[in-house]
């Protein structure tokens, strides 16, 4: 029961991530124009996405560490034929989250690169 409810929060975590990355850097599809007028490369805007991205990952999954660890602790008893610190569990999640956080940024990103800038500056 524990891992099918584990299984639906990372599902609905993995979307919630992809919805709020995506939409974040589709909001800034104006600033991406005024970028790609003055004379920056896709690829330095495209990086530029995905530094911000990494800095926000590395504090979630900071935070997200300390916090399974924590209830991995409190769960002990529950918890049958595992530990609730199982690296491999843990380095699986961390790599899906990673995973979905640069398609996330990347996909939008390459999107409005390829915009013609006139019209990335005319995006509402």
């Amino acid at each position: 029961m524990f891992a099918t409810f584990a299984v639906i929060a990372l599902v609905l975590a993995a979307v919630g991530l992809y919805a709020v990355t995506s939409y974040s850097v589709t909001q800034h599809t104006r600033d991406i124009g005024v970028r790609m007028v003055l004379g920056a490369q896709s690829g330095e805007v495209i990086w530029l996405f995905l530094r911000r991205a990494f800095v926000q990952l590395a504090i979630g999954l900071t935070l997200g560490l300390a916090g399974a660890f924590g209830v991995g602790k409190l769960l002990r008893g529950f918890l049958v034929q595992t530990t609730g610190r199982d690296p491999v569990t843990l380095i699986a999640i961390t790599t899906l989250v990673i995973v979905v956080s640069v398609f996330a940024c990347l996909w939008p990103a390459r999107h409005a690169t390829r915009l013609d800038p006139l019209v990335a500056l005319r995006h509402e």
